[in-house]
């Protein structure tokens, strides 16, 4: 599966940049997507192969913060170039006639710019609240990696000042790029409803298909994780749905943008062709 994932998605990236037909703000984004996903991934999954070849569980201080750093700055990136893209389909199908003036390339480097700046942000945030644990040596982590989220329950306990910053954090960082989606696609689907023919429709849609299913699939199962550990409490279900968000949804995304988009497909053809 990591492979899978590490391939795939370098795949979709070696296609938009060898491709000058997907040299557009989308696919931009997409490539970029397609880049954190590989990070994202190769913060967890060589460390659990690692412990499960040398049956050790143990991981230092450091070592910790470190995966914790990494995995938080790409999850965060993840969820920031999502967003992006929600606003590059709400530019494309709401203002058509000036996606090529609002997108252009210099602000869509600014967007990247700004996300990744946002990541290593939220990243440190974090790393200042759970470096107030003191004995860390007699921590246990139910979970296959440094769950930040175990990692912050254990932190803020009794805390006040560290309650108000991880909410702050929770708020900046997840609520307000999922607002920021959700007002996209309610723009999106007004304007489409507007639309008289049902083939405009179909095609209008069909251009957002790809990225919904990524993001229903990222914060479904990113979401699920946390109900799944505040219900049940259990932490071989914890580490099961922790391994949907972590690994099966960053293998799965070059599958859904490459399947359903009829552009990478022809990139990938035209590919092949200069290969052969």
């Amino acid at each position: 599966m990591y492979l899978v994932t590490v391939l795939g998605n370098l795949l979709i990236i070696l296609v938009v940049g060898s491709d000058s037909h997907l040299h557009t703000p989308m696919y931009f984004f997409l490539s970029n997507l397609s880049l954190a996903d590989v990070c994202f991934v190769s913060t967890m999954v060589p460390k659990m192969i690692v412990d499960i070849q040398s049956h050790s569980r143990g991981i230092s201080y450091v070592g910790c913060l470190t995966q914790m750093s990494a995995f938080l700055t790409f999850a965060c990136m993840d969820d920031m170039l999502l967003s992006v893209m929600a606003y590059d389909r709400f530019v494309a199908i709401c203002h058509p006639l000036h996606y090529q003036v609002i997108m252009n390339p210099r602000f869509c480097v600014f967007l990247v710019l700004v996300s990744f700046l946002a990541s290593l942000l939220d990243s440190l945030l974090h790393n200042l609240i759970i470096s107030q644990l003191t004995s860390f040596s007699s921590v246990q982590i139910a979970n296959f990696f440094c769950d930040p989220s175990q990692l912050l329950n254990l932190a803020c306990s009794g805390s006040f000042i560290n309650n108000i910053t991880m909410y702050f954090v929770l708020t900046v960082f997840g609520f307000l790029p999922i607002s920021g989606i959700f007002f996209s696609y309610y723009k999106i689907t007004s304007s489409i409803l507007r639309v008289p023919s049902s083939d405009g429709k179909c095609k209008a849609f069909s251009t957002c298909g790809s990225h919904l299913s990524v993001v229903c699939l990222f914060y479904g199962t990113g979401l699920g994780v946390y109900i799944d550990s505040a219900v049940s409490h259990s932490s071989r279900n914890s580490a099961v749905a922790s391994v949907m968000y972590t690994v099966v949804t960053p293998m799965v995304n070059p599958f859904i943008y490459s399947l359903r988009n009829r552009d990478i497909k022809d990139a990938l053809r035209r590919l092949h062709s200069r290969m052969v």
